[in-house]
């Protein structure tokens, strides 16, 4: 076994790798073997280190430093000086948004973006390499499937998921033991275990990066499943707009099958289990679980009716027991360290914690994973370092579409399925989308309304036509041709849809909308009687204006498309509002100020 003084972990998440990670990764190794390190320093491709806005990352162990933004002509100097010379090089450490701190001298779990965090479903994305099995089984990995398999039966592995307290991360907040219980009590010669990795919400990306970083752990997580519930093959339902998860899958089913550790008589106890992997289109309805196995068989991608739900008629009409990415990743961590500890983590009946995507207007976008009843503040301003440009919060919003936006009043809401859902939104699979000032809410929930009026399936009317129609009103209000009575028609549909729509995706379809209602009605009010968006976010309702800033420069009516700025050389210009654009260049090149929007 080769011992290294120094190991060099590079970030190969989607984040990192669009930024050119794997172009670090090979001048890494060649300057390393270069300068004559090679015996002595390895790279190592991990999976998302979580601080996405930092990237692409670079940490240096053993001493942990952690470098950010590190391009290709930063890499010699980090072999030269740091590798070689053991200087760190302090212009590229990570410089903390909120302290100004550099991490040359802390530990990373000092950092204030991950001083909060807790990380169980990402223990090992950012520190183990997720093609090589070796790594995860270092990491105590497959420990938990002997464990089961050995040492425990179906039930109590079942009773140990069920004291735990595990909800389902996939948003509904199912307890997970319960809906095992259930397939286990199903009595059919064929049973199936399903993962559900299709993550369709806007800005959402937990479940990818588990996948990217630690596919084993999901792998392992299903074996004890289809052990508990007595099931012998399992699909895993990933979309194929992730290519690297989807490689990294197939990776590390492969490596399992040649170690034994999937396949037939694993670990010798007679237990069979067979994985495969089924590719979705990236349709949002398919995250709903009976769209969701139609689609596994082949079939047109929509919801169907429950009862009977999937334990007892799931795939291939037989019991299935499905559940998200996110609540695999927890499972074999429960199994070895038992229900008490991981119930001692998070609220009274929200146990654990619960991985974010954090993104929108903020500082550390990035991956976060954080003890349920952490308050939206602490995750927002000490997590995530706050707005950026000194720009005031304004909303978050949680569970994606179909979430709602919740505002600065509640920052101190703890997150959990019973809080979130008190204020008016959801958990959701774990999007949490960050707005500033200048965020228009009606638009907001607008661009909402059209994502799932694109996404619907159409196969139940109050979905396909209900929230037509509302987005319809929604555009109408967002160009200034909102009409009185157009809110209460808004309120009327989105009751109708909540109460009748087939599925559960129809059925909180309009909770971003009901929520803005909620909380930012004088918003819509103000676009409707006012025709003005208090954030001079909706282009049809703004209008340029030159104030007595002006200096006369003449630049603004030089970049004018449309010749709408006139005046003479230093006396202050005019704009025309029939003729202007509203393209924003004047604003763009006035040095003084001089333009604002109304």
């Amino acid at each position: 076994m080769d011992i290294y003084r120094a190991h060099v972990l590079v970030c190969g998440g989607t984040g990192c790798s669009s930024s050119g990670s794997a172009t670090l990764i090979e001048l890494f190794e060649q300057k390393i073997e270069e300068y004559g390190l090679s015996k002595e320093v390895k790279v190592i491709r991990t999976g998302c280190f979580g601080l996405c806005e930092a990237g692409p990352v670079v940490i240096v162990y053993p001493d942990g430093t952690f470098y950010s933004r590190v391009k290709a002509e930063n890499v010699e100097e980090i072999v030269s000086e740091h590798l070689l010379k053991g200087r760190k090089v302090e212009h590229l450490v990570y410089t903390d948004h909120a302290t100004k701190e550099q991490n040359s001298e802390k530990a990373l779990e000092d950092i204030n973006f991950y001083k909060h965090q807790h990380r169980i479903a990402l223990r090992n994305c950012g520190v183990i390499d997720p093609e090589n099995i070796d790594e995860y089984l270092a990491m105590d990995g497959y420990r938990a499937l002997e464990k089961a398999l050995t040492t425990m039966t179906r039930e109590q592995v079942i009773d140990e998921v069920l004291k735990s307290g595990l909800r389902g991360r996939g948003g509904a907040g199912f307890p997970t033991g319960m809906k095992w219980k259930f397939a286990y009590n199903s009595v059919n010669d064929q049973k199936y275990v399903a993962c559900n990795a299709d993550e369709g919400d806007p800005g959402a990306f937990m479940d990818r990066s588990i996948l990217e970083g630690d596919p084993h752990a999901v792998i392992e997580a299903m074996a004890i499943a289809g052990y508990a519930i007595g099931a012998s093959e399992g699909y895993i339902y990933v979309r194929a707009e992730y290519p690297i998860a989807v490689k990294r899958l197939r990776v590390a089913i492969k490596q399992a099958e040649e170690y034994g550790l999937l396949g037939d008589n694993i670990f010798e106890t007679g237990f069979n289990f067979h994985l495969f992997i089924r590719l979705g289109a990236g349709a949002f309805v398919c995250g709903e679980e009976t769209a969701l196995m139609h689609s596994i068989e082949g079939k047109r991608g929509e919801p169907t009716t429950r009862p009977p739900f999937p334990a007892v008629k799931g795939l291939f009409e037989k019991p299935t027991m499905l559940n998200n990415v996110e609540t695999y990743a927890n499972v074999a961590q429960i199994i070895l360290h038992g229900a008490d500890w991981y119930n001692a983590i998070g609220t009274e009946k929200s146990k654990g914690t619960k991985v974010f995507a954090l993104g929108g207007k903020i500082n550390n976008t990035g991956l976060v994973e954080v003890p349920m009843g952490t308050t939206l503040r602490t995750v927002i301003y000490d997590v995530g370092g706050g707005c950026p440009n000194g720009k005031k919060f304004k909303a978050v919003q949680t569970g994606g579409p179909s979430g709602g936006c919740l505002p600065e009043s509640l920052l101190d809401t703890p997150v959990d399925y019973e809080n979130l859902i008190a204020a008016g939104s959801m958990m959701g699979s774990g999007g949490m989308i960050v707005m500033d000032e200048d965020n228009c809410m009606v638009d907001i929930a607008r661009f909402y309304m059209d994502f799932i009026v694109d996404e619907s399936c159409g196969k139940c009317t109050p979905c396909r036509v209900g929230t037509k129609r509302m987005l319809e009103i929604l555009q109408r209000i967002v160009d200034g041709k909102g009409e009185e009575g157009d809110i209460e028609k808004l309120e009327d549909l989105a009751k109708t849809i909540k109460n009748t729509a087939l599925c559960g995706l129809g059925q909180t379809a309009a909770n971003p909308v009901l929520s803005t209602l909620r909380f930012f009605r004088d918003e819509y009010e103000a676009h409707i009687k006012e025709k003005r968006c208090p954030a001079h976010h909706c282009k049809n309702l703004l209008q340029y204006k030159i104030t007595d800033k002006c200096k006369g420069c003449t630049a603004c009516a030089r970049v004018c498309p449309a010749g709408a700025i006139t005046g003479e050389i230093k006396q202050q210009h005019s704009i025309d509002p029939k003729k202007c654009l509203k393209c924003g260049a004047c604003m763009e090149k006035c040095r003084f100020g001089a333009i604002i929007k109304e």
